[in-house]
């Protein structure tokens, strides 16, 4: 396939889970636990990876910051300071409400807007850098998606994304538990070629961050992303000790000046 954002949305497209797996899940595999994303906010407030060092240097001091798919904020909140002001965008109330509690907590000022990007983009305000940090792999559409952060972007977009679709490591299990076989899903350099189909002018850096919290219960996941009941857990655990998670992930991280203030 010739066109790159036509092949990302395919291969996203491809790791779609059959009716009949997904029809016998307990819950949703696709749900994120509001708990475990409040851990990684003070994570990133102590650790000064390439994302963070690429965003402060193109923010003022008091500037804003637009996180999008904020979760409950580890992206935004760690650029305060020099960032005066988060605005977190998120389409789960749970992660939203999160956010808000964990800028409260910080003493941050921050604005919030529940709703899908970029459908809801027209009422957020522009920032001075826009933050979207493992996101993308969520999103088909790419265009108007990453269009809209450009938008919104007076000085930075800053995107992270894992080197590999984050549940890449998974297909073992999916075999062992299903027999199924899945797709790898588009990788880092898939979303750089869509990126630069789109004409922005993106800057690549890479990095590495852990992926577990230490108090997570990686088992009880495991078992509700793979579409298994909480039966499972002991066969699961077991699964898990042969073919541990790994600790840490590679990351690519991009930035560009937006094409409007280019």
């Amino acid at each position: 396939m010739d066109d790159p954002l036509e092949a990302w949305a395919e291969a996203l497209g491809s790791l779609a889970l059959p009716e009949e797996i997904l029809r016998q899940a307990p819950a949703s595999p696709w749900a994120f636990d509001p708990a475990v994303f409040m851990a990684r906010v003070a994570e990133a407030r102590e650790r000064t990876g390439l994302a963070r060092r690429w965003a402060s240097e193109a923010l003022p001091e008091g500037g804003r910051v637009l996180d999008v798919g904020c979760g409950a904020g580890a992206a935004g909140l760690a650029l305060v300071p020099p960032a005066g002001l988060v605005h977190g965008v998120d389409q789960d109330p749970a992660m939203l409400a999160a956010f808000v509690e964990q800028a409260t907590a910080l003493g941050v000022a921050a604005e919030a807007t529940q709703g899908d990007w970029p459908t809801v983009a027209p009422s957020v305000p522009a920032a001075d850098v826009v933050v979207c940090h493992h996101v993308l792999y969520n999103v088909a559409a790419l265009a108007p998606f990453v269009r809209a952060l450009d938008d919104h972007a007076r000085r930075l977009v800053v995107v992270v994304v894992s080197a590999e679709h984050p549940l890449a490591w998974m297909a073992p299990l999916w075999r062992r538990f299903w027999g199924l076989e899945r797709p790898r899903g588009p990788r880092a350099e898939d979303l750089v070629a869509a990126l630069g189909a789109l004409g922005l002018p993106v800057e690549v850096g890479w990095d590495e961050e852990p992926v577990v919290p230490p108090s997570h219960d990686q088992v009880a996941e495991v078992c509700r992303r793979l579409c298994l009941p909480e039966d499972r857990r002991d066969e699961v655990a077991a699964a898990l000790a042969e073919q541990p998670r790994p600790p840490t992930r590679q990351l690519c991280v991009l930035r560009w000046v937006p094409v409007r203030a280019g």
